[in-house]
């Protein structure tokens, strides 16, 4: 079954731009570990705060994505950048109208 990880993540005051820039980096990786769309988006409501949706081909590829290199080094770079304001839901994909 297919997995959806859709989330926030809050950043320190003025660090959202970078954070974008860091989790928008083209990253080959994550389609050969399964990830069949990593979207990042913003909204001029919240300003310190940067969303993410995620599908992967399944929960294990997920959470394998974790342990890949490329993965490893962009957390340890937005880290610092991060307010530690989480949130979002991971779900598993039961179907859509766009597709049998």
């Amino acid at each position: 079954m297919t997995f959806a990880n859709v989330g926030t993540l809050g950043t320190l005051p003025g660090k959202r731009d970078e954070v974008v820039a860091i989790l928008t980096r083209l990253n080959l990786d994550l389609s050969d570990a399964g990830c069949l769309l990593y979207e990042v988006g913003v909204t001029s409501d919240e300003p310190d705060t940067v969303f993410v949706a995620e599908i992967w081909e399944s929960a294990e590829a997920h959470q394998g994505s974790l342990q890949l290199e490329s993965v490893r080094a962009a957390i340890t770079e937005a880290m610092p950048l991060l307010s530690g304001q989480m949130g979002g839901n991971q779900f598993t994909v039961v179907g859509s109208p766009l597709r049998q």
